[in-house]
């Protein structure tokens, strides 16, 4: 079956697409309109704007910031929109990059996941084994359809989306009120401060388990449509579509139950006294929400330059290895357990 036939465009053409109303990259003689998928760059817009109108091959292979996987290669793809014309690269503005995204048709299968829309992961009418379910989540995407992929279609759909924001003006509250109480029934401000950043601090070791041992449950993960469906409802979907800003941060629904049981144990441990449970439990609630938002920004947005580094971090984790670097606000716990992310080796080196 014959493929389309794209336009070409001069260097001028693309150059004038240089803005989030229209933008447009190149890599080689390819031509991308990446214009809607500005916002959802897991590195910030900024970051595509700079480059908007001129040529990416290099900057995409760059280790200083990020070098891109087979994954966003795939993802460009659905972007392809033409050609540069034979005399468009003679201005030296097009650089020959060795990486062609061929213009096959937008229905292309590819070999690395066998699939070629989001669409096609239907888990509860599937028949997908656990290999193949993993393999796929773990292969990022990009949802053209709308602001979120969906999920069910029916009333629960409102309650899996969760805008950025949503975390602070929901908990913020709560957590002030609670740490009043606590303080107040604490005749020590010392020892009250003192069980609020322990809870904080607890927090980050929190944060590290549930990573791992439950988002992360991949071998101990059920070979059934239940157990598979779950995963993806769970974390799945944030890593097969990292850039769904409304699926990144925790619907509140979830988090009461995921910290309905802490709050028991808080006051377990402290059943000597209920104000310091209360203070340890806010402590922990405010180390979520800073988590939430920390995990939001390093996905959506140009950060100062500590932060830049555990972006770099954490899209690593899901970009090149996602079974070691599960701290998001910290790389503390992944240096503990022996599961910290080693920077990939620099270009040309080999192996002694």
């Amino acid at each position: 079956m014959p493929g389309r036939v794209l336009p070409t465009f001069t260097t001028a053409e693309v150059e004038a697409h240089n803005n989030a109303k229209s933008c447009y990259i190149t890599i080689g003689r390819n031509v991308y309109d990446v214009t809607d998928f500005v916002e959802d760059h897991p590195g910030g817009g900024d970051l595509i704007l700079d480059y908007a109108g001129k040529d990416v091959a290099e900057i995409m292979k760059d280790e200083i910031t990020h070098e891109h996987t087979e994954a966003a290669y795939e993802i460009l793809h659905d972007y392809h929109i033409g050609f540069l014309a034979p005399n468009g690269a003679a201005s030296g503005k097009g650089k020959a990059s060795g990486v062609d995204v061929s213009e096959a048709g937008a229905d292309q299968v590819f070999q690395t996941t066998g699939m070629s829309r989001e669409e096609d992961l239907s888990l509860w009418y599937s028949n997908f084994s656990k290999e193949f379910y993993l393999e796929q989540i773990h292969r990022p995407r990009h949802y053209k359809g709308g602001e979120s992929a969906p999920l069910f279609g029916n009333f629960l759909e409102p309650l899996s989306k969760t805008a950025w924001y949503v975390v602070p003006i929901i908990w913020l509250p709560p957590v002030l009120y609670g740490t009043t109480i606590g303080t107040a029934g604490l005749s020590n401000p010392l020892a009250a401060a003192a069980y609020w950043i322990g809870g904080a601090c607890l927090w980050s070791l929190i944060e590290y388990l549930l990573h791992r041992f439950l988002f992360h449950v991949d071998k101990w993960l059920p070979d059934n449509r239940v157990g598979l469906t779950l995963h993806f409802l769970l974390h799945g979907i944030h890593h097969y579509l990292p850039m769904d800003k409304y699926r990144l941060v925790m619907p509140p629904t979830l988090f009461i139950v995921l910290a309905a049981p802490f709050w028991k144990l808080a006051h377990t441990i402290f059943f000597y006294n209920w104000f310091a449970a209360v203070q340890v439990f806010c402590g922990g609630v405010f180390g979520y929400i800073c988590y939430d938002l920390t995990h939001y920004f390093l996905h959506h947005r140009s950060l100062p330059s500590y932060y830049k580094e555990l972006k770099k971090y954490h899209l690593q984790h899901h970009y090149a290895d996602f079974e070691n670097g599960f701290g998001v606000t910290s790389r503390f716990w992944d240096r503990v357990f022996g599961t910290e992310l080693e920077a990939p080796a620099p270009k040309g080196s080999k192996a002694q």
